[in-house]
């Protein structure tokens, strides 16, 4: 099969590192290119997820609490949102 060249725009620092990671797999940018055409093409999909932006600081703040609140064994936990607003009845009715 007959070869092509193809050109891509990237950042210069992007290329730097993408050009270093491929050396550090032990194959060229130009490899690393037919790799994902060819898995692409194959499974007729983008091999791998392509997700948003990171979560920001308030979020990721919150995801770290959730976090905290699971791994606390004395944690109170309820089986439905009546239980958890009976319970909050019964704090509210003590005070």
């Amino acid at each position: 099969m007959a070869n092509t060249s193809i050109n891509i725009r990237m950042d210069a620092e992007l290329k730097r590192q993408f050009e270093a990671f491929c050396a550090d797999m032990g194959m060229t940018m130009t490899t690393a290119f037919n790799i994902f055409a060819k898995k692409a093409v194959r499974e007729n999909r983008i091999p791998f997820e392509i997700s948003g932006d990171m979560p920001n600081a308030e979020t990721m703040r919150a995801i770290e609490e959730v976090k905290r609140l699971k791994a606390d064994p004395n944690k109170k936990t309820y089986g439905s949102f009546a239980e958890l607003l009976e319970d909050l009845d019964e704090e509210l009715s003590n005070e």
